[in-house]
């Protein structure tokens, strides 16, 4: 929070793109300029957090270093727009830094009878390292288009891989473990940004913002949650990702149908769905919020919380209560006396941001 208005300054100095200029392009819902260098501060917070609590953390400072690298270059990218493959090469190397710590995915453990089997990946660890951490940051990149949405997120993912971490400690174990210091910094940062970023947003975390949270949660999965030798041990992010990952998946398929490379920027995300239906940008960050915690009660189930079952089932009830509610708010048709033409009061139409066939409807 210290940190934020000090990126806004900068982001301000420098102008050109650490600025966000609604006229860009239609996919903007902002109306006025916006620094964008809001990862800055939010990595200089986790790293803080790291510093100072994460001493017990075998890999600290390689965390640190990494993250730092990912956030340092993805700011160049905001400020000078490169191209799709400079991003790209950007996010693999990432992911081989990390491998090349020890953050690799070396094995993935499968459901069995009475306990798990565990597959070991061998050669194939790399790739399937470098995809995970590739995965993460283009899901969480996708998902940064409505104030506040990325930063809220990805702070209830850290609360529910930091949940999972602490059900698999055990009686004489530190409670100061590694996923359990690393994902409150995670939260921490988070927390501390959405301050400025919660609608109407101050600051854009930008390209910076997005791709530190995808690494550190990379990370965060492989030296914690992912270490433990159980079923599905993976599947815990997995589910409580599965809003972002799924939009992700969904904007290649959209796209390769269209005939469009999959880095083609578009209007058709799930947000940008949900602000045509008319939600405002408030209701779709709450949205992704309530979507996301129930995911998350689902994956922390699977993993041996059954009892948060409980809180899925309270978190539908509030949607479903949300949901009427919302619509109780509309006022029923009225039918004019002189036109005979039927009045629905209610909020202005917003221009559609939907694509179909490459025109806007």
């Amino acid at each position: 929070m210290v940190v934020v208005p000090l990126s806004m300054l900068l982001a301000r100095r420098i102008g050109r793109g650490a600025v966000d200029h609604p006229e860009r392009d239609e996919r903007r819902i902002h109306s006025a300029p916006t620094p964008r260098l809001g990862g800055l501060a939010m990595y200089v917070g986790f790293a803080a957090g790291v510093a100072a609590f994460g001493g017990a953390i075998a890999t600290r400072w390689q965390i640190v270093a990494i993250t730092g690298v990912i956030t340092v270059a993805m700011a160049i990218d905001d400020i000078l727009d490169l191209p799709w493959y400079a991003k790209l090469s950007i996010e693999v190397g990432a992911g081989v830094l990390a491998f090349a710590v020890g953050a690799a995915i070396t094995f993935v453990a499968l459901p069995g009878g009475h306990a798990a089997s565990v597959l070991n990946l061998s050669i194939m660890a790399l790739p399937v390292t470098v995809v995970w951490f590739v995965g993460m940051q283009t899901s969480i990149n996708l998902l940064d288009g409505v104030d506040g949405v990325a930063a809220g997120v990805v702070t209830i993912v850290a609360g529910v891989l930091l949940l999972a971490a602490i059900n698999r400690l055990g009686p004489t174990e530190n409670a100061q473990s590694d996923v359990i210091v690393l994902t409150g910094a995670l939260m921490g940062c988070c927390a501390g940004f959405l301050v400025f970023n919660f609608n109407p947003a101050r600051t854009f975390m930008g390209d910076s913002g997005s791709h530190f949270l995808g690494v550190a949660l990379g990370m965060i999965t492989i030296l914690g949650v992912a270490k433990l030798a159980v079923a599905l041990s993976l599947l815990v992010p997995l589910v409580a990702l599965g809003l972002p990952i799924g939009d992700t998946a969904f904007a290649i398929v959209r796209r390769r149908r269209a005939g469009r490379g999959i880095a083609y920027a578009d209007t058709g995300h799930l947000h940008h769905r949900l602000l045509d239906l008319g939600f405002s940008p408030r209701e779709t960050a709450l949205t992704f919020y309530l979507a996301t915690a129930i995911l998350g009660c689902v994956g922390l189930a699977l993993f041996g919380h059954r009892r948060i079952l409980l809180v899925a089932v309270a978190l539908l009830a509030v949607a479903l209560i949300g949901l009427i509610w919302r619509n109780m708010r509309r006022e029923p048709a009225m039918e004019s006396e002189d036109t005979g033409y039927m009045t629905l009061p209610g909020r202005p139409a917003a221009p559609s941001r939907i694509r179909h066939g490459g025109e806007v409807d």
